[in-house]
Protein backbone atom coordinates (compact mmCIF):
# COMPACT_ATOMS: atom_id res chain seq x y z
CA UNK A 1 0.00 0.00 0.00
CA UNK A 2 1.53 3.78 -0.97
CA UNK A 3 -0.14 6.99 -0.19
CA UNK A 4 -1.20 8.99 -2.90
CA UNK A 5 0.38 13.03 -2.90
CA UNK A 6 -2.56 14.58 -3.53
CA UNK A 7 -0.84 18.09 -3.77
CA UNK A 8 1.35 16.60 -6.84
CA UNK A 9 -1.73 14.51 -8.24
CA UNK A 10 -2.38 14.73 -11.45
CA UNK A 11 -5.95 14.41 -9.97
CA UNK A 12 -6.08 16.94 -7.73
CA UNK A 13 -8.63 18.75 -9.11
CA UNK A 14 -10.82 16.41 -10.11
CA UNK A 15 -10.82 14.61 -6.57
CA UNK A 16 -11.58 17.63 -4.83
CA UNK A 17 -14.01 18.29 -6.93
CA UNK A 18 -16.03 15.10 -6.95
CA UNK A 19 -15.29 14.39 -3.30
CA UNK A 20 -17.63 17.68 -2.57
CA UNK A 21 -20.50 16.06 -4.08
CA UNK A 22 -23.08 15.01 -2.11
CA UNK A 23 -23.11 11.66 -4.56
CA UNK A 24 -19.28 11.58 -6.00
CA UNK A 25 -20.35 8.38 -7.36
CA UNK A 26 -20.74 7.20 -11.14
CA UNK A 27 -20.93 3.95 -13.44
CA UNK A 28 -22.89 2.29 -15.69
CA UNK A 29 -24.01 -1.20 -16.96
CA UNK A 30 -22.85 -3.14 -19.78
CA UNK A 31 -22.58 -7.05 -21.39
CA UNK A 32 -19.25 -9.03 -21.69
CA UNK A 33 -20.00 -12.39 -23.70
CA UNK A 34 -19.00 -15.09 -21.56
CA UNK A 35 -19.58 -17.83 -23.73
CA UNK A 36 -16.23 -19.50 -24.26
CA UNK A 37 -16.21 -18.96 -20.09
CA UNK A 38 -19.24 -20.33 -19.40
CA UNK A 39 -18.25 -23.56 -21.64
CA UNK A 40 -14.62 -23.84 -19.65
CA UNK A 41 -16.08 -24.07 -16.76
CA UNK A 42 -18.45 -26.26 -17.25
CA UNK A 43 -16.26 -28.60 -18.80
CA UNK A 44 -13.73 -28.56 -16.24
CA UNK A 45 -16.78 -28.87 -13.53
CA UNK A 46 -15.82 -25.30 -12.36
CA UNK A 47 -19.24 -23.30 -10.88
CA UNK A 48 -20.03 -20.57 -13.57
CA UNK A 49 -20.13 -17.87 -10.95
CA UNK A 50 -16.94 -18.77 -8.86
CA UNK A 51 -15.19 -18.99 -12.66
CA UNK A 52 -16.36 -15.66 -14.22
CA UNK A 53 -16.12 -13.65 -10.19
CA UNK A 54 -12.01 -14.75 -10.38
CA UNK A 55 -11.89 -13.27 -13.96
CA UNK A 56 -13.47 -9.86 -12.46
CA UNK A 57 -10.78 -9.57 -9.83
CA UNK A 58 -7.75 -10.73 -11.90
CA UNK A 59 -9.00 -7.72 -14.26
CA UNK A 60 -10.17 -5.28 -11.29
CA UNK A 61 -5.73 -6.19 -10.07
CA UNK A 62 -4.72 -4.51 -13.80
CA UNK A 63 -6.37 -1.38 -12.89
CA UNK A 64 -4.49 0.92 -10.37
CA UNK A 65 -7.54 3.35 -10.10
CA UNK A 66 -10.08 0.63 -9.43
CA UNK A 67 -7.52 -0.05 -5.95
CA UNK A 68 -7.42 3.90 -4.73
CA UNK A 69 -9.11 4.17 -1.45
CA UNK A 70 -9.73 7.15 1.43
CA UNK A 71 -8.57 6.06 4.32
CA UNK A 72 -8.56 8.89 7.07
CA UNK A 73 -8.56 12.07 4.91
CA UNK A 74 -5.97 10.13 2.82
CA UNK A 75 -5.47 8.53 -0.20
CA UNK A 76 -4.23 5.24 -0.74
CA UNK A 77 -3.38 2.79 -3.38
CA UNK A 78 -3.67 -1.17 -2.41
CA UNK A 79 -1.50 -3.49 -4.26
CA UNK A 80 -4.06 -5.79 -4.38
CA UNK A 81 -7.50 -5.76 -3.76
CA UNK A 82 -9.38 -8.81 -2.67
CA UNK A 83 -13.18 -10.21 -3.19
CA UNK A 84 -15.80 -9.46 -1.53
CA UNK A 85 -19.58 -10.24 -1.91
CA UNK A 86 -22.69 -11.44 -1.17
CA UNK A 87 -23.72 -14.90 -1.07
CA UNK A 88 -27.29 -16.29 -0.93
CA UNK A 89 -28.68 -18.72 1.58
CA UNK A 90 -31.38 -21.07 0.84
CA UNK A 91 -33.71 -19.44 3.32
CA UNK A 92 -33.71 -16.72 1.04
CA UNK A 93 -31.26 -14.36 3.14
CA UNK A 94 -27.57 -13.43 2.01
CA UNK A 95 -24.46 -12.82 3.79
CA UNK A 96 -21.48 -10.80 3.31
CA UNK A 97 -18.55 -12.88 2.14
CA UNK A 98 -14.55 -12.11 2.29
CA UNK A 99 -12.55 -14.49 -0.41
CA UNK A 100 -8.48 -13.36 -1.00
CA UNK A 101 -7.11 -12.91 -4.39
CA UNK A 102 -5.04 -15.08 -5.47
CA UNK A 103 -3.94 -15.49 -9.50
CA UNK A 104 -4.43 -19.02 -9.05
CA UNK A 105 -8.40 -20.16 -9.63
CA UNK A 106 -7.75 -23.31 -7.56
CA UNK A 107 -6.31 -21.73 -4.71
CA UNK A 108 -9.29 -18.91 -4.97
CA UNK A 109 -11.90 -20.99 -5.84
CA UNK A 110 -10.78 -23.07 -2.26
CA UNK A 111 -11.01 -19.66 -0.58
CA UNK A 112 -13.99 -18.69 -1.95
CA UNK A 113 -15.87 -22.17 -1.06
CA UNK A 114 -15.37 -21.95 2.04
CA UNK A 115 -17.02 -18.62 2.46
CA UNK A 116 -19.98 -19.96 0.97
CA UNK A 117 -19.91 -22.75 3.76
CA UNK A 118 -19.39 -20.38 6.16
CA UNK A 119 -22.31 -18.04 4.91
CA UNK A 120 -24.69 -20.74 4.48
CA UNK A 121 -23.79 -21.72 8.04
CA UNK A 122 -24.31 -18.50 9.95
CA UNK A 123 -27.11 -16.07 9.58
CA UNK A 124 -27.15 -12.23 9.15
CA UNK A 125 -24.97 -10.17 7.14
CA UNK A 126 -22.07 -10.94 8.61
CA UNK A 127 -21.13 -7.65 9.49
CA UNK A 128 -18.17 -8.22 11.88
CA UNK A 129 -16.21 -9.42 9.57
CA UNK A 130 -13.04 -7.95 10.60
CA UNK A 131 -11.09 -9.27 6.81
CA UNK A 132 -13.86 -6.99 5.28
CA UNK A 133 -11.40 -3.75 4.67
CA UNK A 134 -10.98 -1.27 2.57
CA UNK A 135 -8.61 -3.42 0.43
CA UNK A 136 -12.09 -5.43 -1.40
CA UNK A 137 -14.46 -4.61 -4.14
CA UNK A 138 -17.90 -5.41 -3.57
CA UNK A 139 -19.69 -8.19 -5.75
CA UNK A 140 -23.14 -8.99 -6.13
CA UNK A 141 -24.85 -11.55 -8.27
CA UNK A 142 -28.52 -11.29 -9.53
CA UNK A 143 -28.97 -15.30 -10.96
CA UNK A 144 -32.28 -15.13 -11.52
CA UNK A 145 -32.90 -11.86 -13.77
CA UNK A 146 -30.69 -9.87 -16.44
CA UNK A 147 -30.59 -6.39 -16.19
CA UNK A 148 -30.04 -3.15 -17.70
CA UNK A 149 -29.32 -0.70 -15.05
CA UNK A 150 -29.40 -1.56 -11.00
CA UNK A 151 -29.72 0.91 -8.36
CA UNK A 152 -27.44 0.53 -5.27
CA UNK A 153 -27.80 1.25 -1.79
CA UNK A 154 -25.48 3.98 -0.92
CA UNK A 155 -24.55 5.74 1.81
CA UNK A 156 -23.29 9.51 0.88
CA UNK A 157 -20.28 9.41 2.49
CA UNK A 158 -17.56 10.62 0.50
CA UNK A 159 -14.98 8.60 2.27
CA UNK A 160 -17.27 5.35 0.71
CA UNK A 161 -14.50 4.88 -1.93
CA UNK A 162 -15.20 1.09 -2.10
CA UNK A 163 -16.11 0.16 -6.27
CA UNK A 164 -19.65 -1.95 -6.40
CA UNK A 165 -19.73 -4.37 -9.20
CA UNK A 166 -23.19 -6.58 -9.92
CA UNK A 167 -23.69 -8.79 -12.47
CA UNK A 168 -27.24 -10.75 -13.84
CA UNK A 169 -28.38 -13.56 -15.01
CA UNK A 170 -27.00 -14.13 -18.85
CA UNK A 171 -28.56 -13.69 -21.66
CA UNK A 172 -28.66 -15.95 -25.14
CA UNK A 173 -28.61 -14.16 -28.54
CA UNK A 174 -27.87 -15.77 -31.84
CA UNK A 175 -25.79 -18.91 -30.40
CA UNK A 176 -23.97 -16.53 -27.67
CA UNK A 177 -24.17 -15.92 -23.70
CA UNK A 178 -23.64 -12.62 -22.76
CA UNK A 179 -23.41 -11.20 -18.75
CA UNK A 180 -24.72 -8.24 -17.45
CA UNK A 181 -22.07 -6.18 -15.57
CA UNK A 182 -22.66 -3.25 -13.72
CA UNK A 183 -20.01 -1.33 -12.17
CA UNK A 184 -20.04 1.60 -9.67
CA UNK A 185 -16.86 3.85 -8.79
CA UNK A 186 -15.91 6.95 -7.13
CA UNK A 187 -15.67 9.89 -9.20
CA UNK A 188 -12.62 11.66 -7.21
CA UNK A 189 -10.76 8.26 -7.96
CA UNK A 190 -11.82 6.71 -11.32
CA UNK A 191 -13.02 7.96 -14.47
CA UNK A 192 -14.97 6.38 -17.54
CA UNK A 193 -11.13 5.37 -19.18
CA UNK A 194 -10.60 2.83 -15.85
CA UNK A 195 -13.82 1.19 -15.47
CA UNK A 196 -13.44 0.72 -19.47
CA UNK A 197 -9.77 -0.94 -18.95
CA UNK A 198 -11.61 -3.34 -16.19
CA UNK A 199 -14.46 -4.36 -18.85
CA UNK A 200 -12.12 -4.78 -21.71
CA UNK A 201 -9.30 -7.12 -19.35
CA UNK A 202 -12.43 -8.77 -18.14
CA UNK A 203 -14.08 -9.93 -21.46
CA UNK A 204 -10.00 -10.28 -22.35
CA UNK A 205 -9.98 -12.83 -19.48
CA UNK A 206 -13.00 -14.54 -20.19
CA UNK A 207 -12.13 -15.17 -23.69
CA UNK A 208 -8.67 -17.04 -21.96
Amino acid sequence: MKIVDIESWNRKEHFNFFSNMASPYFGFTTEVDCTKAYDKAKENGYSFFAYYFHKSMVAINTVDELKLRVIDGQVVQFDTVHAGSTIGRPDGTFGFSFTPFSEDFEVFNAALQEEIKGVHETSGLRLNNERLGKDHVRHTTIPWNSFSAILHPTDFNTSETIPKIAFGRFNIREGKKYLPVSIEAHHGLADGIHIAKYLAEFQRQLDL
